[in-house]
């Protein structure tokens, strides 16, 4: 027990966590801080560093003020939060089938969500492009078509358990019937809903406002940490069905519960940022490389290392190529679809 630190929250509860996973996470977090200064700072008007913190600590400039939080700040938080939410939901995926290749994304929850959205915009916009329900129904539909596409995913690819490469087959026939589904909305609604739709296909935080950040913080952060909340229960899942039910643990109820969570997640980060691609195969990943395999350990460090993936990605996406923007999701797939394929081939030779 001398690398590990128990957490006392009253006689409510309590938590025994690892010195390196919580030191490495503190690092990371740091890193964090310190990329999303450096995309404050840049763009077309270049605000320093130090000037960036002197707004965030309230004693900035009024210019300085207002492009950081009227532009800037809203769209690094979205980062952050779809960030946290993709990688967990990547975490959450790839311990509950023991599957190095689960991603939302590859076996089609993303795009199950995304199809979900765009259904949403075709549903209610009228030709003024204007929505004639409430936005706040959008992540609704999004967790809808995430949850219908992973429930499809994992009936179809049980066979005695959830068989992995079978998952991942299944999983990519599904994503590209829920792609030609999009296409097809795409194709019959009018002009503006396509190009509506092309940010949540491509997947990116451009435009993201205060309002859409607020809304998506309360499903994350809830879910977040209802996924910590579950953490001993994925330690158990992680030992086997057979360990599991010695132990005492609900397999298949768990099992349900987390195939919830990782669906919400994604269907939220998809509502307002589109199918950012490979951050939920990326991030968890890494963390496992840093501080080992156990759920415990490598969630909350997944969970920011996703938020610097999107941060960054979507810092290139506005100053690579300005004043023209290129989507956050194609650098993300830049790095991602490599490493895939690397991970594929690592599988095959096993």
């Amino acid at each position: 027990m001398k690398n590990k630190v128990t957490v006392q929250i009253g006689n409510v509860a309590s938590f025994i966590l690892d010195k390196k996973s919580l030191f490495t996470t503190m690092i990371a977090t740091l890193l964090l801080g310190l990329v999303a200064i450096l995309s404050m700072s840049s763009g077309e008007f270049f605000i320093s560093p130090l000037n960036v913190l002197k707004v965030i600590l309230g004693i900035g400039e009024s210019f300085d003020q207002t492009i950081i939080f009227e532009f800037r700040l809203p769209r690094i938080m979205m980062a952050i939060l779809v960030g946290i939410g993709l990688a967990t939901a990547g975490a959450i995926l790839q311990s509950v089938s023991r599957n190095p290749l689960g991603s939302p994304d590859i076996i089609g929850i993303t795009a199950g969500a995304s199809f979900a959205v765009v259904l949403f915009l075709a549903l209610f916009s009228n030709e003024s492009n204007a929505l004639t329900v409430s936005q706040d129904w959008m992540p609704l539909f999004a967790f809808g078509g995430a949850m219908i596409t992973a429930a499809i995913v994992f009936t179809l690819s049980w066979k005695n358990g959830i068989a992995p490469f079978r998952m991942l087959l299944i999983g990519i026939g599904i994503s590209a019937f829920m792609h030609a589904g999009t296409t097809v909305l795409m194709l019959v609604g009018p002009i503006h809903q396509a190009s509506q739709a092309n940010i949540w296909i491509t997947g990116s935080i451009y435009g993201s406002n205060w309002t859409e950040v607020r809304m998506i913080a309360i499903w994350i952060t809830i879910l977040f940490f209802i996924t910590l909340a579950m953490t001993r229960e994925m330690n158990v899942l992680e030992l086997g069905d057979d360990l599991a039910k010695s132990a005492g643990s609900p397999v298949q109820k768990n099992r349900i519960i987390f195939l919830l969570l990782c669906a919400a997640l994604t269907g939220a980060s998809v509502s307002f940022a589109g199918g950012i691609g490979f951050v939920g195969l990326i991030a968890p990943h890494i963390a496992k490389r840093i501080v080992g395999p156990t759920f415990g350990s490598m969630v909350g460090l997944s969970a920011i290392i996703g938020a610097i993936l999107v941060v960054v990605a979507d810092w290139i996406a506005r100053v690579a190529f300005a004043p023209i923007e290129v989507p956050a999701g194609v650098w993300t797939a830049v790095i991602g679809a490599p490493y895939f394929i690397y991970l594929l081939i690592k599988q095959r030779s096993r």
